[in-house]
């Protein structure tokens, strides 16, 4: 009997909560950049870049499960663009083949994420504010890289060339990024809002082999939702 009576709780409390999620909707902007990192020598090892943000766009959807009426945990599916852009200098001295290169180097990347977050709502006028945090992992399903600038070598070239990325762990980057969400916004009474939000990514996509250094995806976005 007390089995029964604990599924008979269980189902009910599954089924209030279903009955309470609210299903959201999510598009706008990003303006990701990176974070490189290196510990290696100059002649030793890869520089660090100074990366600068691109723009792409995210879209995506989100459940509410609420816990209380304040809070909820919310999972998420978007499809949000990464990347960034940064001023390389590379060079080959090797005899009778000196080639001289300067220019801007620029990466799209378009990411599957999944976040799941913890959402903290509080009443403000005619709608509420909420705040929110929590990790996501990300899949990447495409990305291009694109190089402009001058090349030298028995004469100067101007260059502009794009290569489709391929992801894996002996490919150009890895596929896989984990790291944290933080959030922000004000939604009105009727279900729109207006959000931001900014991505830290905390695993190293870089695939060069040297454990010194690290390339992390950092990701600043701002858009407008509607629930339902």
């Amino acid at each position: 009997m007390k089995k029964i009576l604990t599924t008979t709780l269980f189902c009910a409390i599954g089924m209030f909560s279903f009955a309470q999620t609210k299903i959201g909707i999510k598009a706008g902007v990003t303006l990701p950049t990176m974070s490189s990192h290196s510990t290696a020598e100059i002649f030793d090892g890869p520089p660090e870049y100074n990366f600068k943000s691109n723009t792409s766009f995210y879209i995506g959807g989100t459940i509410d499960f609420p816990i209380s009426k304040s809070f909820a945990i919310q999972p998420g599916l978007t499809l949000t663009g990464k990347g960034g852009k940064t001023e390389i200098f590379e060079s080959n001295f090797e005899p009778n083949n000196l080639f001289t290169f300067q220019g801007t180097y620029k990466l799209s990347t378009m990411y599957l994420e999944v976040p799941v977050n913890a959402v903290f709502n509080f009443d403000l006028g005619t709608g509420k504010i909420f705040l929110g945090a929590g990790p996501y992992y990300a899949i990447a399903i495409s990305g291009e890289a694109k190089r402009t600038g001058m090349a030298i070598s028995s004469s100067i070239t101007t260059i502009s060339s794009k290569q489709d990325l391929e992801f894996g762990s002996n490919k150009d980057y890895k596929r896989g990024d984990f790291g944290l969400n933080f959030l922000a916004g004000y939604q009105l009474k009727s279900g729109f809002n207006i959000h931001t939000g900014y991505g830290l990514g905390l695993t190293s996509i870089d695939t060069d082999g040297f454990d010194e250094t690290s390339l992390k995806n950092r990701v600043f976005s701002v858009g407008l939702g509607f629930s339902f």
